[in-house]
C-alpha cells in the first residue's frame, strides 16, 4: 500500500487513483495522520499531495516531523515538497514569478526517480512560492525557468520532492516517475485491483448493513445502477430502489429507466413521479448552489416517504463519486469548495436514513471498470455522466416546465447527431445549455425574439481537468440546423470552447 497525505489539492484523489492503475493499493489519509497508524497498515511509502497553502501561512497544514523518522520512502509533491523541506530545515520563498499551467523542466536523470527519461520533460506547474534553501543532504534534481529547485533528492533516506503534478495527464512523463517511485523507491508489488475492491465494499456493506433494509436512489445512469446491482450484491432483497421522476430528467427516461431495471438487471423498484414537486421547489430560484440544495433536500424528503411507506428502513445508498465529494466539500484535507452537489454538500443535516455511498473514493473511469466486473450492459456503462440535479443546472436561471422541455428536445437533438456521426464514445460528456438571454434572429422573413442554447462536450479522463471536444464543424451544422428548426422557441446556438480548468464541465 502507498499511502497519499492529503495537503488540500483537489488532486489528491487522483495521485491515489494513479497508483491504482499500476495494480499497487492507494489510500489516502489525513495530513497529520499517525505515522505509527501507517506502520500499521503496512506502507510501503508515503506521497505528500499538493495543496493550496504557502507553507508559511497561518494555519497552514503542517507535517509531521515523526513521519520522517519511522524510515518510508517519502515523494513531496508541489506543497508537499515544500513542507517537507520546511520541516527539514530548508527554506521556502515566494518565487516572485508563479508558475500556473504547462512548463519545461530540466531533469537529472541518474536520479532513479527519473531513470529512463528525457532530459528536457514538459510539466504542469501550480505554485506561488518555491524551495529556496536545500535541507542539508538534499540535492537538487530539477529545475525550471523560474524554479531553481524543480525537484529535490535525498537518496540515501529515500526522500524525494517535485515541485510539479506528475499525477496529472498534462505532466507526460508523470505515470513513469510515479512508477520509479513506487515500484523502484518503494518496492510495493502490483496485487491489486478493482475485483478485490469490490469483494471488500460488497463485506463491508454486508456487516455494516446486517439485517437492516436499504434503498437506493437510481437514475438509468453508470455511477446509480452499478451502486444499485453492488448493493443487491451485498444485501439481496433487503434493497429497494427509487425512481424519482423529478421533471428534470432527459426527455423519454421516465418510461425506459424503470422497465431496463426490473427487466434487464432483477432489480426491485418504485417509480416516483415528483415532477411538479421539484418544479415547485425551484419556483424563482436562480442561484445554482440553492437550486442544489433544494433539490437535495427535495430527493431526500421523498426517500424518507418511501422508506416510511416500506416501514423501517436503515440505510440509503447512491453513486457519489470522488470528483463530486472533493468540488464539495474536504473530505479529509483542506481543500477548496468548488460547487455543492446535490448528493453531498446539498444533503440536509436533519436526514434520518443513515448514508450508504460505496463509490465515493472512485473515479468514473473505475465505476466502469467496476461495472464491467460486476456484469452490466457495455451499453449502459458507456452513457455519458448525467448530474444528479439534472436539467436542473442546466437551464441557467429560473427552472420552469417549459423551459426544461425546451432543453429536452435541444440534448436530445444533439445527442442524436453525435451517435450518428459515430463520435459518442469519443467524447467524455456531452450536452446543452439553456441561457437566461434571448437573441434576436430571422425566421420566415420575420423578426424572432428567442432563446439561445449552448452545446458543450469535453474529453478527459476522470472530470478532475478536461478539454472542449473538436466535434466537426459539419456535424455541429447539422444540429445547429435541426435545433432551430425543430425546436420551437430557439433561434441561436453556440458551442463551447471552454477547457476545465478554468471553467467546469457543468455550468452550474
Amino acid at each position: 500500500m502507498i499511502a497519499v497525505l492529503d495537503f488540500g489539492s483537489q488532486y489528491t484523489q487522483l495521485i491515489a487513483r494513479r497508483i491504482r492503475q499500476m495494480g499497487v493499493l492507494g489510500e489516502i489519509f489525513p495530513c497529520d495522520v499517525s505515522p505509527v497508524r501507517l506502520k500499521d497498515k503496512h506502507a510501503s511509502g508515503v506521497i505528500l499531495s499538493g495543496g493550496p497553502a504557502s507553507v508559511y501561512a497561518p494555519g497552514a497544514p503542517d507535517l509531521n516531523p515523526e513521519l520522517l523518522d519511522i524510515g518510508f520512502p517519502v515523494l513531496g509533491i508541489c506543497y508537499g515538497m515544500q513542507i517537507m523541506a520546511k520541516t527539514l530545515g530548508g527554506v521556502v520563498k515566494s518565487s516572485g514569478q508563479a508558475e500556473y499551467g504547462p512548463a519545461e523542466v530540466d531533469l537529472e536523470t541518474s536520479e532513479l526517480l527519473f531513470r529512463n527519461l528525457g532530459r528536457r520533460q514538459s510539466v504542469w506547474m501550480s505554485h506561488g512560492d518555491r524551495v529556496d534553501a536545500l535541507p542539508e543532504g538534499f540535492t537538487s534534481i530539477g529545475f525550471s525557468s523560474s524554479s531553481p529547485v524543480a525537484a529535490m533528492a535525498n537518496a540515501g533516506r529515500r526522500w524525494y520532492g517535485v515541485q510539479f503534478h506528475p499525477e496529472v495527464s498534462h505532466t507526460p512523463a508523470g505515470m513513469d516517475i510515479l512508477r520509479h517511485f513506487v515500484f523502484d523507491i518503494c518496492g510495493a508489488e502490483a496485487d491489486w485491483d478493482i475485483g478485490q475492491f469490490a469483494d471488500q465494499v460488497v463485506q463491508e456493506i454486508s456487516s455494516r448493513v446486517g439485517d437492516g433494509k436499504v434503498i437506493t436512489a437510481v437514475s438509468g445512469g453508470v455511477d446509480s445502477t452499478v451502486t444499485a446491482v453492488l448493493m443487491q450484491r451485498a444485501v439481496g432483497d433487503q434493497l429497494t430502489c427509487i425512481f424519482v421522476d423529478n421533471g428534470l430528467l432527459r426527455e423519454g427516461e421516465w418510461e425506459e429507466v424503470p422497465a431496463r431495471y426490473k427487466e434487464r438487471m432483477g432489480l426491485r423498484v418504485v417509480a416516483v413521479d415528483a415532477r411538479e414537486r421539484f418544479l415547485k421547489a425551484l419556483e424563482g430560484v436562480t442561484d445554482p448552489e440553492i437550486k442544489r440544495k433544494r433539490i437535495g433536500r427535495t430527493f431526500i424528503e421523498i426517500f424518507e416517504e418511501e422508506a416510511r411507506r416500506m416501514g423501517k428502513v436503515d440505510f440509503l445508498a447512491q453513486g457519489t463519486l470522488y470528483p463530486d465529494v472533493i468540488e464539495s466539500i474536504s473530505q479529509r484535507g483542506p481543500s477548496a469548495t468548488i460547487k455543492t452537489h446535490h448528493n453531498v454538500g446539498g444533503l440536509p443535516e436533519t436526514m434520518k436514513l443513515e448514508l450508504i455511498e460505496p463509490l465515493r473514493e472512485l473515479f468514473k473511469d473505475e465505476v466502469r471498470e467496476l461495472g464491467r466486473v460486476l456484469g452490466i450492459d457495455a451499453e449502459l456503462l458507456g452513457r455519458h455522466p448525467f448530474p444528479g440535479p439534472g436539467l436542473g443546472i442546466r437551464v441557467i436561471g429560473e427552472v420552469t416546465g417549459e423551459r426544461v422541455r425546451i432543453l429536452q428536445r435541444v440534448d436530445r437533438i444533439f445527442l442524436e447527431q453525435i451517435r450518428r456521426a459515430g463520435i459518442y464514445d469519443e467524447i467524455w460528456q456531452a450536452f446543452a445549455v439553456l441561457l437566461p438571454v434571448r437573441a434576436v434572429g430571422v425566421m420566415g422573413d420575420e423578426r424572432t425574439y428567442e432563446e439561445a442554447v449552448v452545446l458543450r462536450a469535453v474529453t478527459s479522463e476522470d472530470a478532475m481537468t478536461a478539454d472542449w471536444s473538436r466535434i466537426p464543424e459539419e456535424i455541429l451544422a447539422e444540429v445547429s440546423s435541426r435545433i432551430v428548426n425543430e425546436v420551437r422557441g430557439v433561434n441561436r446556438v453556440l458551442y463551447d470552447l471552454s477547457s476545465k480548468p478554468p471553467a467546469t464541465i457543468e455550468w452550474e
